[in-house]
């Protein structure tokens, strides 16, 4: 089998493996929709991505996960980590990272919503673990146990904390920057560009500047395959 092929068969593997997913990405777009349309309200009047807005987009700050690839598509989430529908999608992103590593850029914003109590405190605590190269680590640790902190109405610092000991972070390092008001006014930037955007509700996907509105996984995977072939 030539390299050529074993690429192709590759590929063609981790595709079949998207697809699987399609009941997973079925339940986060019903979710995600469910969201927009409580926190959206009327769509009159409300900003939208086009020109002019790319650097919105993706600052210089802006969280890389994975390898980037070569700039020409970029794929950018603005998300929540206590948002169900995020966690539902949490699944399906990382089998997008790895069908398109290297050739996709995967960016992530933070875009907590006001009425989960515990997403800006989770914001926090996954940026103070970037300032030590942890951002992934603590980004996949915030969804892996979103049910066990997530729809409470009682801080979850302590339990953040925790994640952050666990990791083996240094943990005055830590402190410091959780509590840190620049690391809350990143996550307050993002959300500004993201309400800038037109993001109402999580998750919100923008391919190569165009928000994705996917109807199923099909979708989704077609969308990045026509950005990658043009």
């Amino acid at each position: 089998m030539s390299q050529k092929q074993s690429k192709t068969g590759e590929v063609t593997r981790r595709k079949k493996n998207l697809m699987i997913s399609a009941a997973i990405v079925a339940v986060f777009l019903v979710v995600a929709a469910a969201i927009v349309a409580i926190n959206s309200g009327s769509d009159k009047d409300q900003p939208v991505a086009g020109a002019g807005t790319e650097n919105l987009l993706v600052r210089d700050n802006s969280h890389r996960a994975g390898p980037a690839g070569d700039g020409k598509v970029t794929l950018v989430e603005f998300l929540d980590f206590e948002c169900e529908a995020c966690g539902a999608a949490f699944p399906f992103v990382e089998q997008l990272r790895e069908t398109y590593s290297g050739r996709v850029t995967f960016v992530v914003r933070y875009f907590p919503i006001p009425s989960h109590f515990n997403a800006e405190r989770a914001a926090r605590a996954v940026e103070a673990a970037a300032g030590q190269g942890a951002f992934e680590a603590m980004y996949k640790k915030m969804y892996e146990t979103q049910t066990e902190w997530a729809e409470q109405r009682v801080p979850k610092d302590d339990v953040f904390r925790g994640y952050a000991s666990d990791l083996g972070l240094n943990m005055t390092q830590w402190d410091s920057a959780y509590n840190d008001p620049a690391t809350l006014q990143r996550i307050k930037d993002d959300v500004a560009d993201g309400r800038t955007l037109g993001v109402q509700g999580t998750p919100t996907f923008f391919l190569n500047g165009e928000k994705l509105q996917p109807r199923s996984a099909e979708d989704f995977i077609q969308a990045i395959d026509a950005a990658l072939a043009k």
